[in-house]
């Protein structure tokens, strides 16, 4: 008797008008499937249009059809339904030259157990925004993927980034080490993102953020040659993963 054959990973769930928008401009091809409500139907108009072309099914649909879809009721009015993004391993041994986006920016981001969606979504979208070219998400088992709450919290965060996986962590920031800095994010004991600045001599920088509650386990930690802390007032221990990693993407790519 021969095994059952492995399910087909889920489509991607792509809710709300940025997300939409980013994924028409980044992968259109993707999109399979599209559905919005009527308070929606001047921005589906062009999407809408697109597909007709393409054959493909679209339809205006009253709210709480769209939350069944969309498997939410934040869905934004709109909702495509689309073939799930790959996320490629990241290569062993690394090219001579690595694509271009990796270090778009002067800043790689690199999490590490990064277990909440929504963590992950806005981290995307900060590293978007602050220009940063791609996302890397490591192998830990408690890492977040690519699901329909981090899609709708990046607000077209992810679309805009490329993204790579690294199973063995530690291991890929050593192949790393001769293209960029590598620094770990820690709540306390390391360097200001001044001094950081001062060490990267003009390198583009990995920052590799930790888990929400344990922060980044050992290997990884002895795998970075830099560690960065932002002072704080004392009144409280720590910021939230994401908005830490939101300034410190702001302190530590500037001057690219």
């Amino acid at each position: 008797m021969q095994p059952p054959r492995p399910s087909p990973p889920e489509p991607d769930r792509l809710c709300g008008p940025a997300a939409v928008a980013a994924a028409f401009a980044h992968r259109p091809d993707a999109i399979l499937r599209l559905f919005h409500t009527a308070s929606r139907r001047a921005e589906a108009g062009g999407f809408c249009a697109r597909l007709a072309r393409e054959r493909k099914p679209y339809r205006e649909v009253p709210p709480e059809e769209l939350a069944r879809i969309a498997g939410t009721t934040h869905h934004g009015g709109i909702v495509a339904i689309a073939t799930p993004r790959r996320v490629p391993v990241l290569p062993d041994p690394l090219p001579a030259t690595l694509p271009e986006p990796m270090f778009r920016g002067g800043l790689l981001p690199v999490l590490d157990g990064i277990g909440n969606p929504h963590n992950l979504g806005a981290i995307a979208r900060s590293a978007a925004f602050l220009g940063c070219g791609a996302l890397m998400l490591s192998g830990d088992p408690r890492q977040a993927g690519l699901s329909d709450a981090a899609w709708r919290t990046s607000e077209g965060g992810l679309e805009a980034l490329g993204l790579v996986r690294a199973p063995d962590l530690p291991a890929a920031l050593a192949r790393l080490a001769p293209h960029c800095l590598t620094v770990a994010a820690v709540a306390r004991g390391g360097e200001p993102p001044e001094a950081v600045l001062r060490r990267r001599a003009g390198r583009p920088v990995a920052l590799v953020l930790g888990n929400e509650e344990q922060g980044l386990p050992q290997p990884t930690l002895a795998a970075c040659a830099a560690r960065v802390t932002l002072p704080g007032s004392g009144a409280v221990e720590s910021l939230n993963v994401s908005v830490a990693a939101a300034v410190l993407i702001h302190s530590l790519a500037r001057g690219g």
